[in-house]
């Protein structure tokens, strides 16, 4: 896990009281509810959540790729960025996604997608895929473009580069495919790297080495990176702060050492729980009970509460505040409440933490 400082002052991305709802047959789908989070130069965000937490869709509206029925209903994604030697700002849900494809996609933000096999063009080889975007937005000639092209499939380890530019993606392995796809979304050099479950495919031997290249990746070339994930083991790695989503909203975020060694919502309890460690002994891990909401359906009060085990009185009727635990670390959570009764972490949780800072220190 890394340490707190290693986090850079610089911001590149803000990302305010974004709401995104879905218009679907069976009404309006409220699928991203007041998001905030800010992304730094050189540091690794994380947001995790349970499936159709809202993850995706959010950091997809950075790269403007939204649905047809996809409808913004407030909020910004302001962009900092350097062009002719001066700092500007841009509100990227101000643009078209024509506009944001032209001007940022590639040469400043770039996305790696889950699965590489539905990323990659079945029918074009892989330097053919590999080199468009130079030639587009760096303005490499066909040999210029092709030799960066080989030079990068060396970088992120592909043996043998000059044959595999020749290849097409079903000749290739899950893992060199998910190189291919790191190497195109590097190649312009972008600022900004979103990383959208970029291990979910491959084998846990695989994994751990693609999590390595991007770490080296990243280090290399200063970039910002987002992670969309909802394995805690991958967080635990990479992260140097942590966004948990639930049913569209970010209900807790701080550091990776606050949100794995200090967790106050009930929900951050649940995922840390449900991750096994060397000392689990139980024939079946927990798992949080029942299921995420319906977005369609207005939410009352706070969207976990029925599952919450913890929940007040209140939880059922407010949405709960934001409560600022420390400059780094906030939760969503009426537990934090001053008038709340005292409740504590799962004692076995609460163990787990004990055992992991024996072992760190």
């Amino acid at each position: 896990m890394k340490t707190e400082e290693q986090h850079p002052v610089e911001t590149v991305l803000e990302v305010k009281n974004l709401n995104l709802s879905f218009q679907t047959t069976a009404g309006s789908l409220n699928a991203v509810r007041g998001v905030s989070f800010s992304l730094h130069r050189g540091e690794t965000l994380a947001i995790v959540g349970e499936s159709g937490s809202g993850k995706s869709v959010t950091v997809k509206s950075i790269m403007g790729i939204r649905s047809a029925n996809e409808k913004v209903n407030s909020g910004e994604i302001l962009y900092t960025y350097t062009e002719d030697g001066q700092s500007r700002t841009v509100d990227l849900l101000k643009l078209s996604r024509k506009e944001i494809i032209r001007r940022f996609n590639g040469k400043h933000l770039a996305m790696v997608f889950q699965d590489p096999m539905t990323a990659l063009n079945p029918l074009l080889s892989i330097g053919k895929q590999l080199t468009e975007g130079m030639r587009k937005h760096r303005k490499y000639t066909k040999e210029e473009a092709w030799k960066k092209g080989t030079e990068l499939l060396d970088e992120v380890g592909i043996p043998n580069p000059e044959r595999v530019m020749k290849c097409y993606p079903h000749q290739l392995s899950g893992g060199m495919r998910q190189r291919v796809v790191i190497a195109i979304a590097i190649s312009c050099d972008p600022e900004i790297l979103i990383c959208d479950e970029p291990t979910t495919a491959l084998d846990v031997t695989i994994q751990a080495k693609i999590l390595e290249l991007l770490q080296e990746m990243q280090k290399k070339r200063n970039i910002s990176l987002i992670y969309i994930t909802h394995d805690l083991g991958v967080v635990a790695k990479v992260a140097d702060s942590v966004s948990v989503m639930y049913a569209g909203r970010i209900v807790e975020k701080g550091t990776a050492s606050e949100i794995f060694f200090e967790p106050h919502h009930p929900y951050t309890w649940g995922l840390l729980l449900a991750m096994p460690d060397l000392h689990t002994t139980e024939e079946r891990l927990y798992a949080i009970p029942g299921t995420p909401p319906n977005l369609i359906r207005a939410q009352k009060g706070d969207a976990f509460a029925p599952r919450n085990a913890y929940a007040l009185n209140i939880d059922f009727e407010e949405e709960p505040p934001v409560t600022r635990l420390s400059d780094t670390h906030e939760v969503a959570s009426w537990l934090e409440h001053p008038e709340a009764p005292k409740v504590l972490m799962p004692d076995a949780l609460a163990k787990r933490i004990a055992r992991m800072l024996q072992e760190g220190a």
